[in-house]
């Protein structure tokens, strides 16, 4: 990773470690989600939309639209055989989530992802909003009977389609679709944390990740968040109002299994990280050590060189990238006023 992205890790760590009793809030999208496996739906030739291409859909994205559901729920059946819980591992940052939960840090986690990964890597319910809903429950289109999960799951290899015992209407995964509405608890859950967070009696920290920022309203959390409060993004790109970054805004670009595990580490927390997350095959190998086998010298069982030369080069940029995260955090990462 480049290091004035290892500074502004370290530099995020410190202020964790140095606001031990912080709040941490994370809004997250599909980002932290594509190393599980779990196909994007845009993609070319890959992507979940593509591979719906022969249902002849009026336009893609008519498989979330709940008028066109009504008429055809096959295409929308083929595609949740794609996303089913249980198919996919979560990521690390899903387990790094899971960590700050487990150290007393986790505050909420905002996303916008159906996938239920969160869940999968044991993080508590009461933690979670999903804005866009979830397969974690079902519903009647209808009478808004909920149902098991297994209602919808059962059906998904028969030729027929999940219907309420009630009113027979079709049952489907609480997934917002085009033409409803978020879920309440998304609104409710924002502006009871929006007034805590202003009133400023504790240290909060949010936290942005694997997101376009692009889908509303859901992309205006970042930005109402108020300017007292530290925001750290952690994506590809550089997203929403994070363009015109605040004065304690940190950035770090890269991806986000990437960032998590070098966040885990500079806090201590690596080896739990990678404990936790051990329900991945046992070939598989951390990001960090991914990139570690390409350097010249590094040893493949080691992420950091084991021979003298290797062991001296680390120390040095170790050593550069400390005093760089140590500058950079004097600049305002302490700062406790409002860049108003």
């Amino acid at each position: 990773m480049d290091p004035l992205q290892l500074a502004s890790i370290k530099k995020v760590a410190k202020y964790i470690k140095n606001h031990p009793k912080t709040k941490v809030v994370f809004m997250v999208g599909a980002g932290i989600s594509t190393s599980c496996g779990i196909p994007d739906f845009r993609s070319p030739n890959t992507g979940l939309y593509h591979n719906l291409s022969k249902f002849d859909l009026p336009y893609a994205e008519a498989v979330f639209a709940i008028d066109y559901f009504q008429r055809d729920p096959k295409p929308f059946y083929t595609l949740a055989r794609e996303m089913y819980p249980g198919k996919y591992i979560p990521s690390r940052f899903h387990y790094l989530m899971k960590l700050f939960q487990s150290k007393g840090y986790l505050k909420a986690i905002y996303t916008q992802n159906i996938d239920t990964l969160e869940r999968e890597a044991g993080i508590e319910a009461d933690c979670i909003v999903e804005a866009h809903g979830s397969f974690a429950s079902n519903h009647c289109i209808d009478c808004d009977k909920t149902f098991p999960l297994e209602t919808f799951k059962d059906m998904l290899e028969s030729d027929d389609y999940a219907r309420c015992d009630e009113c027979d209407g079709l049952i489907k995964p609480r997934i917002v679709f085009f033409g409803e509405d978020l879920p309440s608890v998304f609104y409710t859950s924002w502006d009871k944390l929006l007034k805590e967070m202003q009133a400023g009696k504790e240290d909060y920290l949010v936290i942005v990740a694997g997101t376009s920022l692009v889908v509303y309203p859901f992309a205006s959390l970042p930005s109402e968040t108020p300017r007292k409060v530290h925001r750290v993004l952690m994506n590809i790109e550089v997203v929403g109002d994070f363009k015109t970054p605040r004065k304690t805004d940190v950035i770090i670009r890269g991806e986000t299994d990437h960032i998590a595990e070098e966040l885990a580490r500079e806090l201590g927390w690596y080896d739990e990280l990678i404990d936790i997350s051990s329900g991945r095959s046992s070939s598989d190998t951390t990001v960090v050590e991914k990139d570690a086998e390409q350097d010249k010298g590094v040893n493949k069982t080691s992420t950091r060189a084991t021979n003298n030369k290797g062991v001296t080069s680390v120390a040095k940029v170790e050593a550069a990238i400390d005093k760089i995260a140590e500058k950079i955090f004097k600049l305002d990462i302490g700062n406790k006023k409002s860049d108003d």
